[in-house]
Protein backbone atom coordinates (compact mmCIF):
# COMPACT_ATOMS: atom_id res chain seq x y z
CA UNK A 1 0.00 0.00 0.00
CA UNK A 2 1.39 3.38 -1.00
CA UNK A 3 1.37 6.27 1.43
CA UNK A 4 -0.13 9.14 -0.58
CA UNK A 5 0.87 11.66 2.08
CA UNK A 6 4.55 10.94 1.66
CA UNK A 7 6.38 13.52 -0.42
CA UNK A 8 7.75 12.23 -3.70
CA UNK A 9 11.37 12.92 -4.65
CA UNK A 10 10.17 15.48 -7.21
CA UNK A 11 8.21 17.55 -4.63
CA UNK A 12 10.78 17.25 -1.88
CA UNK A 13 12.60 20.56 -1.34
CA UNK A 14 15.89 21.17 0.43
CA UNK A 15 15.60 22.55 3.91
CA UNK A 16 18.16 24.89 5.45
CA UNK A 17 18.05 25.32 9.20
CA UNK A 18 19.91 28.32 10.62
CA UNK A 19 20.83 27.97 14.26
CA UNK A 20 22.94 30.21 16.50
CA UNK A 21 26.45 28.86 16.75
CA UNK A 22 27.91 27.90 20.08
CA UNK A 23 31.07 29.29 21.54
CA UNK A 24 32.63 32.72 21.59
CA UNK A 25 35.16 32.48 18.77
CA UNK A 26 34.93 34.32 15.47
CA UNK A 27 34.12 32.12 12.50
CA UNK A 28 36.65 33.52 10.04
CA UNK A 29 35.63 31.03 7.36
CA UNK A 30 32.07 32.34 7.44
CA UNK A 31 33.25 35.95 7.33
CA UNK A 32 35.45 35.11 4.34
CA UNK A 33 32.52 33.41 2.58
CA UNK A 34 30.56 36.67 2.86
CA UNK A 35 33.47 38.89 1.79
CA UNK A 36 31.54 40.16 -1.25
CA UNK A 37 28.79 41.42 1.03
CA UNK A 38 31.40 43.06 3.26
CA UNK A 39 32.90 44.90 0.29
CA UNK A 40 29.49 45.96 -0.96
CA UNK A 41 28.49 47.29 2.47
CA UNK A 42 31.76 49.20 2.72
CA UNK A 43 31.29 50.61 -0.81
CA UNK A 44 27.75 51.71 0.05
CA UNK A 45 28.99 53.37 3.23
CA UNK A 46 31.63 55.32 1.30
CA UNK A 47 29.06 56.48 -1.27
CA UNK A 48 26.64 57.63 1.42
CA UNK A 49 29.48 59.39 3.19
CA UNK A 50 30.25 61.65 0.23
CA UNK A 51 27.06 61.60 -1.86
CA UNK A 52 24.99 64.23 -0.06
CA UNK A 53 27.69 66.55 1.26
CA UNK A 54 28.19 70.07 0.00
CA UNK A 55 31.93 70.14 0.68
CA UNK A 56 32.67 66.46 0.03
CA UNK A 57 36.37 65.66 0.33
CA UNK A 58 37.04 69.31 1.21
CA UNK A 59 35.42 68.75 4.59
CA UNK A 60 37.72 65.78 5.21
CA UNK A 61 40.68 68.10 4.61
CA UNK A 62 39.37 71.05 6.63
CA UNK A 63 38.28 69.11 9.71
CA UNK A 64 41.66 67.72 10.87
CA UNK A 65 43.50 70.80 9.64
CA UNK A 66 41.23 73.16 11.59
CA UNK A 67 41.45 70.93 14.67
CA UNK A 68 45.25 70.89 14.48
CA UNK A 69 45.35 74.69 14.13
CA UNK A 70 43.07 75.21 17.14
CA UNK A 71 45.09 72.79 19.28
CA UNK A 72 48.31 74.49 18.16
CA UNK A 73 47.05 77.91 19.25
CA UNK A 74 45.48 76.79 22.55
CA UNK A 75 47.90 74.12 23.77
CA UNK A 76 51.05 75.09 21.89
CA UNK A 77 50.71 78.88 21.91
CA UNK A 78 48.85 79.65 25.14
CA UNK A 79 49.61 76.62 27.34
CA UNK A 80 53.14 76.15 25.92
CA UNK A 81 52.96 72.36 26.04
CA UNK A 82 56.12 70.63 24.76
CA UNK A 83 56.11 69.09 21.28
CA UNK A 84 59.31 67.00 21.34
CA UNK A 85 61.19 69.70 19.42
CA UNK A 86 58.83 69.59 16.42
CA UNK A 87 56.50 72.28 15.05
CA UNK A 88 53.42 71.94 17.21
CA UNK A 89 51.02 71.68 14.27
CA UNK A 90 52.96 68.70 12.88
CA UNK A 91 53.18 67.20 16.36
CA UNK A 92 49.41 67.41 16.83
CA UNK A 93 48.53 66.41 13.27
CA UNK A 94 50.67 63.26 13.51
CA UNK A 95 48.71 62.28 16.63
CA UNK A 96 45.35 63.22 15.12
CA UNK A 97 45.85 60.92 12.11
CA UNK A 98 45.36 57.63 14.04
CA UNK A 99 43.13 59.23 16.67
CA UNK A 100 40.61 60.53 14.12
CA UNK A 101 40.68 57.13 12.45
CA UNK A 102 39.89 55.47 15.76
CA UNK A 103 37.13 57.87 16.87
CA UNK A 104 35.46 58.01 13.44
CA UNK A 105 35.36 54.22 13.30
CA UNK A 106 33.91 54.06 16.80
CA UNK A 107 31.24 56.68 16.06
CA UNK A 108 30.15 55.19 12.75
CA UNK A 109 30.11 51.56 13.84
CA UNK A 110 28.43 52.04 17.24
CA UNK A 111 25.05 52.52 15.54
CA UNK A 112 25.66 50.23 12.57
CA UNK A 113 23.51 47.38 13.89
CA UNK A 114 20.58 49.56 14.90
CA UNK A 115 20.74 51.35 11.54
CA UNK A 116 20.52 48.01 9.69
CA UNK A 117 17.56 46.68 11.67
CA UNK A 118 15.68 45.80 8.47
CA UNK A 119 18.48 43.60 7.18
CA UNK A 120 19.06 41.87 10.51
CA UNK A 121 15.41 40.98 11.04
CA UNK A 122 14.83 39.65 7.50
CA UNK A 123 17.92 37.85 6.22
CA UNK A 124 20.85 35.95 7.65
CA UNK A 125 24.47 37.03 7.28
CA UNK A 126 27.33 37.37 9.76
CA UNK A 127 26.24 40.36 11.84
CA UNK A 128 29.85 41.29 12.49
CA UNK A 129 30.09 42.49 8.88
CA UNK A 130 28.12 45.63 9.72
CA UNK A 131 30.57 47.20 12.20
CA UNK A 132 33.49 46.01 10.06
CA UNK A 133 32.07 47.63 6.91
CA UNK A 134 31.83 50.97 8.70
CA UNK A 135 35.61 51.24 8.49
CA UNK A 136 35.49 51.70 4.71
CA UNK A 137 34.75 55.43 4.70
CA UNK A 138 37.05 55.88 7.69
CA UNK A 139 40.03 54.55 5.73
CA UNK A 140 39.24 56.89 2.85
CA UNK A 141 39.20 59.85 5.26
CA UNK A 142 42.52 58.68 6.72
CA UNK A 143 44.13 58.52 3.26
CA UNK A 144 43.04 62.09 2.47
CA UNK A 145 44.26 63.38 5.85
CA UNK A 146 47.59 61.62 5.36
CA UNK A 147 48.11 63.47 2.08
CA UNK A 148 47.43 66.76 3.91
CA UNK A 149 50.00 65.81 6.54
CA UNK A 150 52.62 65.07 3.90
CA UNK A 151 52.05 68.51 2.35
CA UNK A 152 52.61 70.10 5.77
CA UNK A 153 55.70 67.93 6.28
CA UNK A 154 57.19 69.17 3.03
CA UNK A 155 56.37 72.78 3.97
CA UNK A 156 58.10 72.42 7.36
CA UNK A 157 60.92 70.33 5.85
CA UNK A 158 60.13 67.40 8.13
CA UNK A 159 59.78 64.59 5.59
CA UNK A 160 59.55 61.17 7.32
CA UNK A 161 62.68 59.01 7.34
CA UNK A 162 63.21 55.26 7.37
CA UNK A 163 60.98 54.84 10.44
CA UNK A 164 57.93 55.33 8.24
CA UNK A 165 58.15 51.62 7.34
CA UNK A 166 56.71 50.90 10.81
CA UNK A 167 53.63 53.03 10.11
CA UNK A 168 51.45 50.12 8.84
CA UNK A 169 51.97 48.32 12.17
CA UNK A 170 50.65 51.27 14.19
CA UNK A 171 47.84 51.76 11.66
CA UNK A 172 46.76 48.14 12.16
CA UNK A 173 47.00 48.67 15.91
CA UNK A 174 44.61 51.63 15.67
CA UNK A 175 42.20 49.68 13.46
CA UNK A 176 42.16 46.63 15.74
CA UNK A 177 41.51 48.84 18.76
CA UNK A 178 38.67 50.54 16.89
CA UNK A 179 37.18 47.20 15.83
CA UNK A 180 37.34 45.84 19.38
CA UNK A 181 35.71 48.92 20.90
CA UNK A 182 33.09 49.13 18.13
CA UNK A 183 32.07 45.51 18.70
CA UNK A 184 31.45 46.35 22.34
CA UNK A 185 29.35 49.44 21.71
CA UNK A 186 27.52 48.29 18.57
CA UNK A 187 26.32 45.07 20.20
CA UNK A 188 25.34 46.70 23.50
CA UNK A 189 23.53 49.49 21.64
CA UNK A 190 21.05 46.91 20.31
CA UNK A 191 19.90 46.14 23.85
CA UNK A 192 20.54 49.52 25.46
CA UNK A 193 20.16 52.48 23.08
CA UNK A 194 21.77 54.73 25.70
CA UNK A 195 25.17 53.50 24.56
CA UNK A 196 24.84 55.43 21.28
CA UNK A 197 24.54 58.63 23.33
CA UNK A 198 27.36 57.66 25.69
CA UNK A 199 29.92 57.16 22.89
CA UNK A 200 30.58 60.91 22.26
CA UNK A 201 31.22 61.46 25.98
CA UNK A 202 33.56 58.47 26.14
CA UNK A 203 35.48 59.74 23.11
CA UNK A 204 35.82 63.19 24.67
CA UNK A 205 37.16 61.75 27.94
CA UNK A 206 39.39 59.30 26.05
CA UNK A 207 40.94 62.19 24.10
CA UNK A 208 42.36 63.78 27.25
CA UNK A 209 43.43 60.38 28.59
CA UNK A 210 45.53 59.88 25.43
CA UNK A 211 48.65 61.82 24.37
CA UNK A 212 46.94 63.46 21.40
CA UNK A 213 47.54 67.12 22.27
CA UNK A 214 50.37 66.63 24.75
CA UNK A 215 53.66 64.75 24.78
CA UNK A 216 54.17 61.70 26.96
CA UNK A 217 57.19 63.47 28.47
CA UNK A 218 54.93 65.57 30.71
CA UNK A 219 53.71 62.41 32.44
CA UNK A 220 55.96 61.39 35.36
CA UNK A 221 58.06 58.40 34.38
CA UNK A 222 56.74 56.22 37.19
CA UNK A 223 53.20 56.62 35.82
CA UNK A 224 53.92 56.06 32.12
CA UNK A 225 53.24 52.34 32.39
CA UNK A 226 49.69 53.29 33.43
CA UNK A 227 49.37 55.51 30.35
CA UNK A 228 50.59 52.60 28.21
CA UNK A 229 47.59 50.51 29.27
CA UNK A 230 45.56 52.87 27.11
CA UNK A 231 45.99 51.31 23.64
CA UNK A 232 45.64 54.75 22.04
CA UNK A 233 48.90 55.83 23.67
CA UNK A 234 50.75 53.17 21.70
CA UNK A 235 49.46 54.00 18.23
CA UNK A 236 49.47 57.79 18.75
CA UNK A 237 53.08 57.84 19.94
CA UNK A 238 53.87 55.23 17.30
CA UNK A 239 52.66 57.51 14.52
CA UNK A 240 54.79 60.36 15.88
CA UNK A 241 57.81 58.08 16.11
CA UNK A 242 57.32 56.89 12.52
CA UNK A 243 56.50 60.27 10.97
CA UNK A 244 58.50 62.76 13.03
CA UNK A 245 61.39 60.58 14.15
CA UNK A 246 61.16 61.96 17.69
CA UNK A 247 58.86 60.53 20.32
CA UNK A 248 58.80 59.14 23.85
CA UNK A 249 57.79 55.76 22.49
CA UNK A 250 59.48 52.83 24.24
CA UNK A 251 59.49 49.10 23.68
CA UNK A 252 57.54 48.59 26.92
CA UNK A 253 54.87 51.04 25.74
CA UNK A 254 54.51 49.19 22.44
CA UNK A 255 54.23 45.81 24.18
CA UNK A 256 51.72 46.97 26.81
CA UNK A 257 49.60 48.88 24.29
CA UNK A 258 49.59 45.92 21.89
CA UNK A 259 48.43 43.59 24.68
CA UNK A 260 45.71 46.09 25.62
CA UNK A 261 44.61 46.20 21.98
CA UNK A 262 44.35 42.42 21.86
CA UNK A 263 42.30 42.43 25.07
CA UNK A 264 39.95 45.02 23.53
CA UNK A 265 39.66 43.00 20.32
CA UNK A 266 39.06 39.54 21.76
CA UNK A 267 36.76 40.76 24.53
CA UNK A 268 34.77 42.66 21.89
CA UNK A 269 34.49 39.52 19.77
CA UNK A 270 33.41 37.46 22.78
CA UNK A 271 30.68 39.87 23.91
CA UNK A 272 29.47 40.30 20.33
CA UNK A 273 29.26 36.55 19.74
CA UNK A 274 27.63 36.05 23.13
CA UNK A 275 24.66 38.34 22.53
CA UNK A 276 24.30 38.42 18.73
CA UNK A 277 21.91 35.44 18.73
CA UNK A 278 19.20 37.74 20.11
CA UNK A 279 19.74 40.68 17.74
CA UNK A 280 16.87 39.81 15.37
CA UNK A 281 14.39 39.48 18.24
CA UNK A 282 15.40 42.64 20.12
CA UNK A 283 16.17 45.06 17.33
Amino acid sequence: MTNVNAASPRTRRPTVIIEPKRGFGLNLREVWAYRDLLLELARRDVKLRYKQTALGVTWVILQPLATALIFSVVFGGFAHLPSDGQPYILFVFAGLLPWNLFTASLQRSSGSLVGAAGMISKIYFPRILLPLASNGAVLVDFAVSFVVYMILAVFYQAIPGWRVVALPFFLILALLTAVGASLWFSSLSVYYRDFMHIVPFIIQAWTYASPVVYATSIVPEKWRWLLSINPAAGFVEGFRWALLGSSNLTVNMVIISTLSTLVFLFSGIMIFRRIERGFADVI
